[in-house]
């Protein structure tokens, strides 16, 4: 086995040690006529609804349980997704956090850093200025790095989200995922192993793996829009690329609009919160940008529901 390599068997024992630590998120049919849409019946996975907000907990957990933790604890770079996800871990845990934030990341994930007591630093314009301030600070520190999604305990803790997926709902032919950085795809897509189509979503303004797909190999995209925050790294992970490459079937992108319309549609028609993140893998079904085919058993994840878009009022 090659290091890029991530196995059901490494996730299904993974997910054994996180799982005292996580919530099973639920899962809901939905007919596509609640949404004005030709698509049939589909399934949502609520990840938003995990700890911290985001499935994010899962790769979190993984790190923190399954490797040595220096006396200085962790730290971590992060759009804010995964430095909360760090941030809530270590807390339940016991363990000292530094967590390096750009300013793009949203005041929601911020005030949900400073809640898990993490040591919060904010600064840079992108996910790659915290990454080389939090690269710096753990030569200085000795603190454990914690990455994003280029790490195999990040990846095989985020694939334990499919493993769940597929005990609650067996019967799906194809799974719609959000990329950023690549880890979530790249833990679901090693899980499924090519059982089941695995079709990557991004938007127009971060195409991150659709440039690499293109390229052959990880390159630098644009990293903008309205997803900034959670699904725009200058590169995707160099270790779920050959996963990607060999299990993802389909790459597909969406623009920011799209994006805001399933946002909107998911709190009009169902009550749910998302963030622009955890809404682009439905915003891709909402706006036929991916149509399946008849009697296509589709699924996807709302991967995080981390935003102050809400605001409620007596």
């Amino acid at each position: 086995m090659t290091q890029s390599e991530i196995t059901p068997a490494e996730i299904a024992a993974t997910f054994e040690i996180i799982a005292p630590h996580l919530r099973r998120t639920p899962v809901i049919e939905v007919p596509g006529t609640d949404f004005g849409i030709d698509v049939g019946r589909f399934t949502l996975k609520l990840e938003q609804l995990q700890y911290a907000g985001s499935f994010k907990s899962r790769g979190a957990f993984a790190n923190l349980l399954t490797r040595e933790i220096p006396a200085a604890g962790v730290v971590a770079a992060s759009g804010g997704n995964h430095g909360a996800a760090v941030a809530y871990a270590a807390m339940k845990l016991g363990i000292p956090a530094r967590i390096f934030v750009p300013t793009v990341a949203s005041p929601a994930k911020i005030a949900l850093l400073r809640e898990f007591g993490a040591e919060l630093v904010v600064g840079g314009e992108r996910y790659a200025d915290a990454l080389a301030a939090c690269e710096e600070w753990a030569k200085q520190s000795g603190a454990l790095a914690i990455h994003a999604y280029d790490q195999r305990e990040t990846l095989l803790g985020q694939g334990s989200v499919a493993l769940e997926l597929e005990s609650q709902v067996s019967a799906l032919d194809t799974v719609l995922v959000a990329v950023g950085g690549g880890g979530l795809i790249g833990g679901i897509a090693a899980w499924f192993a090519g059982r089941k189509k695995v079709v990557s979503v991004e938007p127009f303004t971060a195409p991150t793996l659709f440039e690499a797909h293109k390229a052959g190999h990880p390159v630098d995209a644009p990293a903008g829009g309205i997803a900034a925050d959670s699904l725009a790294p200058k590169q995707v992970g160099r270790l779920m690329f050959p996963i990607a490459e060999k299990y993802v079937s389909e790459f597909v992108l969406v623009s920011d609009e799209a994006i805001l319309a399933a946002q909107e549609q998911l709190w009009n028609r169902l009550r749910i919160v998302a963030e622009p993140g955890g809404a682009t893998a439905f915003a891709a079904l909402l706006s036929g940008a991916y149509r399946p085919a008849p009697g296509e058993r589709t699924g996807m994840l709302l991967c995080g529901g981390n935003t102050s878009a809400v605001h409620f009022k007596s």
